[in-house]
């Protein structure tokens, strides 16, 4: 197989990454914008040992399933795979990637329940953090193209909300009259280098945080009162200041402009303070959702201990506060610990405690301490558990652990590691809490084996 070279191919598979998957002289190869079904010319952009990268030359055949894209960037934006496909469409592939991950990368055979699509496809997120750059001597901001840190300028994306949109249109003239230059990633120079913006999706109070190489609180902070005049709702404003080469978005510190520090929404009742730093689900109608999930799986009757595991601002151990005698929760951003004590204070919580640090080191010190959580909960990066969090948790013997992960392969793996301590995979709940994109959340329950 040769760099363009064209081979007439049907698609028989998806990667988690969104891409389909056909075979060529037994060769997989790799073709982004497909869909299951699909009959068509494959040119050959790229060859490794093993597998192979394809675009589409010619459609002979559309699967069913198949739509004609409804954003106008949708080819060259890396945010969204599944705008050519249904909803319907892409919820099949979402739950069979994830039955596929616990079936192959598991080895687990566990009771895979519907997956649970979300009833908003457009306009769901909460947080965006756009990438600026400049062209014709102007600010523009978008997302990054596939596989590049190219910015695609991007007026009004499908997965944000119009406050965003609107916001944003009058954001960057704005910069621009204060004399805001963009970063250059090439020659590290200029300022701008990210607008994240975060909103309640209840309260609707809006927080905007610029990330620069070096501050610019001198060129905006004396015009802000401008925009804080235009949109009530923008009641926090701040800085972070990141002069790394890296791809991490935000820098150590943040330094407030106007307004308030934090901005308040509600999550499954409870209130809940956001800063910058916190973690929180971008879909929050749906994430409540996915919580009710966790709670029914933990199958919780009031007198247990609760040990949450990774717990970010303490969204899901406070939704389940009222079921349980105590909730422990552990996260290593310490930002996002002070959110979650508040949060448990300002929702009248008084059975929870917070400890900042590493969860596998946390959870093996409270299992040194005689700790025994009847139930845990884990909520872990995309990289999943390590190897400590998981002796540690099965160490402490409780009846139920309850995972909530955001990357079904990890999830999988972990689900293995977990059978080997002792815990039998009952129960998958997909759900689906990001829609346009290929991420897909599970909700897995392990009992212990008796």
């Amino acid at each position: 197989m040769q760099k363009n070279e064209i081979y007439e191919a049907t698609i028989t598979g998806m990667t988690a990454e969104g891409s389909g998957v056909c075979r060529v002289d037994g060769m997989a190869v790799f073709v982004p914008m497909t869909a299951i079904g699909d009959r068509l010319r494959v040119r050959i952009v790229k060859v490794l040992r093993n597998y192979a990268f394809g675009i589409i030359e010619d459609l002979h055949s559309p699967a069913q399933g198949r739509q004609e894209p409804d954003c106008p960037v949708f080819r060259q934006c890396g945010g969204c795979v599944f705008r050519h496909v249904t909803y319907e469409t892409e919820l099949q592939y979402k739950a069979q990637l994830a039955e596929d991950a616990f079936r192959r990368i598991g080895h687990l055979s566990p009771v895979f329940r519907p997956i649970l699509g979300a009833p908003q496809r457009e306009g769901y997120r909460n947080k965006a953090q756009y990438p600026v750059t400049e062209q014709d001597g102007h600010l523009v901001c978008g997302f990054y193209a596939r596989h590049s840190h190219r910015v695609v300028p991007s007026g009004g994306c499908l997965l944000q909300p119009d406050a965003f949109t609107v916001l944003m249109e009058k954001l960057l003239p704005f910069l621009e009259r204060c004399g805001v230059s963009a970063y250059d990633e090439a020659s590290h120079a200029g300022e701008l280098r990210h607008i994240y913006l975060r909103r309640g999706y209840h309260s609707g109070e809006m927080m905007l945080c610029l990330v620069v190489r070096t501050s610019i609180a001198g060129k905006v902070q004396p015009h802000l009162k401008e925009l804080t005049t235009q949109f009530p709702a923008l009641v926090s404003i701040s800085e972070s200041v990141n002069p790394e080469r890296t791809n991490v978005i935000l820098g150590k510190h943040i330094t407030l402009l106007a307004g308030k520090p934090a901005i308040h929404d509600t999550m499954c009742g409870n209130t809940v303070e956001l800063s910058p730093q916190s973690f929180y689900q971008v879909n929050t109608a749906q994430a409540e959702k996915l919580y009710a999930v966790g709670k029914e799986f933990a199958a919780l009757k009031g007198d247990e201990l609760l040990l949450d595991l990774y717990c970010g601002a303490g969204t899901i151990g406070l939704s389940m506060a009222d079921a349980v005698r105590e909730v422990i929760g552990v996260e290593i951003v310490p930002q996002a610990v002070e959110n979650a004590r508040v949060n448990a204070e300002r929702s009248g919580i008084r059975n929870a405690s917070f400890f900042c640090g590493d969860a596998g080191s946390i959870a093996g010190k409270l299992r040194n301490e005689g700790t025994k959580p009847d139930v845990i909960v884990l909520d872990p990066p995309r990289k999943g558990c390590d190897a400590l969090t998981v002796e540690s948790c099965a160490a402490m013997h409780p009846e139920r652990i309850v995972m909530i992960s955001c990357n079904p392969a990890t999830a999988a793996r972990d689900c293995k590691a977990f059978a080997e301590q002792g815990y039998r995979t009952e129960l998958v709940q997909a759900v689906d809490l990001f829609p346009g994109t290929a991420h897909v959340e599970c909700v897995v329950l392990m009992s212990r084996k008796k």
